[in-house]
């Protein structure tokens, strides 16, 4: 049974726990040790569900159209969002959120890849893959903030970068490239937050920080595992097999040292309560960036080179 085949099962058990109360309020008939096993019966099942996901469980659920989007997280965690647009030469891309907004007395620049909640909205957030000029924006929104002294929040969930016959004309992997070693160097702290898909070079051009998190259910990947298999193997049935084997998650990529931190989720994941997701991220984002604003430019310099330079001779 496959996690979102779980999901459907644990979504009608609370339907009818949900039932079972209404018909005891109605024929006022005292219920509640009856509901309370069926309560405790459903959260043993949800631990255990849960607790012992596959890749392709997690891959799954990092996928969820229900899972929050980057501007959930802005609107919940930050005050005072203002969106920026545009990157000052050819567009503005929508699957780049991005601008300035306070994070408690912090000013902030915050930027997130963001997709949709239904197919019209997907069609103008182009599923979260991001064109050139939307990796441009980020850059120019990161620059800004170095002037400025801004620390910058960026949310990464995407499948990968667009790879259009447009978006290649345009530039698109030296947009990456570009912003791949200007973050390197930013004179400003940097958290990068993984909430769902990570995928590829489209991911990492929002990823090279200081601390970098992942959420316990995303995903974090060279490639898809559909691609993966299809190159490895040359049949895209076996992704699955390859979503075992390439190490996507966020507990096989903290133990490599390539991630910082893990967000532990709700149960049955970020869309089951956003609001307790959210503040935990705020929570996180308030003990951490004072930390970063305090130390010598030089040294959070150093310290992000050395970060990425022993994760690059890790992974040779």
């Amino acid at each position: 049974m496959t996690i979102l085949e779980v999901e459907k099962k644990i979504e009608e058990f609370m339907l009818k726990i949900e039932e079972l109360k209404i018909f005891s309020t109605e024929q006022n008939i005292d219920l509640s040790s009856e509901i309370k096993v069926l309560e405790d019966k459903l959260h043993n099942m949800k631990s255990t569900v849960y607790q012992n996901l596959s890749a392709w469980d997690k891959l799954s659920l990092a996928k969820l159209m229900e899972r929050p989007t980057a501007l959930d997280y802005i609107e919940r965690v930050f005050d005072n969002f203002i969106e920026l647009h545009g990157d000052r030469n050819f567009a503005d891309d929508a699957s780049i959120v991005g601008g300035v907004a306070f994070l408690g007395d912090i000013p902030v620049t915050v930027i997130g890849q963001q997709k949709g909640r239904n197919t019209k909205e997907n069609i103008k957030r182009n599923f979260g893959m991001p064109h050139p000029e939307g990796y441009r924006k980020a850059l120019r929104l990161m620059k800004q903030a170095e002037k400025f002294k801004r620390p910058i929040i960026c949310f990464v969930d995407t499948p990968g970068a667009f790879c259009g016959i447009g978006a290649e004309e345009r530039g698109q992997g030296e947009a990456i490239a570009v912003n791949l070693m200007e973050m390197s160097a930013l004179n400003t702290p940097t958290i990068s937050i993984f909430i769902g898909e990570g995928g590829s070079g489209g991911a990492l051009a929002l990823a090279v920080s200081d601390e970098v998190w992942m959420l316990e259910h995303s995903i974090y990947s060279i490639l898809s595992p559909e691609g993966f298999a299809s190159i490895l193997w040359k049949d895209s049935s076996r992704a699955k097999e390859a979503a075992g084997i390439m190490k996507i998650t966020a507990q096989d990529l903290k133990n490599f040292g390539i991630i910082d931190k893990i967000l532990k989720e709700p149960t049955g994941g970020a869309h089951r309560n956003i609001e307790e997701m959210c503040n935990k991220v705020k929570e996180q984002l308030l003990n951490t960036l004072p930390r970063l604003i305090d130390k010598l430019i030089e040294d959070l310099i150093e310290d992000r080179y050395k970060k990425f330079r022993t994760m690059g001779m890790f992974m040779e």
